[in-house]
């Protein structure tokens, strides 16, 4: 029965739904211990509604969008040269 699901053919398949999996679990992590908005004990919960935006925008800009920000949209951005600069032709 094990060997029936162990094929090789199905590892690809869960690497992909464990990335996935990993993917939701360190955003909920993320979410519940530094979100601003997500309160889990009780006197935070009783605190209501918190003007807090600095707390918020320390939350939402974050390092990685820090490091993005000025940067091009481009995954292999020599490769995307190479073959889109018209002074290499």
């Amino acid at each position: 029965m094990a060997n029936r699901w162990l094929r090789p053919e199905v590892y690809p398949l869960f690497a992909a739904v464990g990335a996935a999996i990993g993917i939701c679990g360190f955003q909920l992590v993320r979410n519940i211990l530094i979100n601003p908005e997500v309160r889990v004990n009780k006197e935070g919960r009783a605190a209501g509604v918190l003007e807090n935006f600095a707390e918020g925008e320390k939350y939402a800009e974050h390092g990685l969008r820090k490091f993005v920000r000025n940067r091009a949209p481009e995954i292999m951005p020599s490769i995307n040269n190479f073959f889109s600069d018209p002074k290499r032709n």
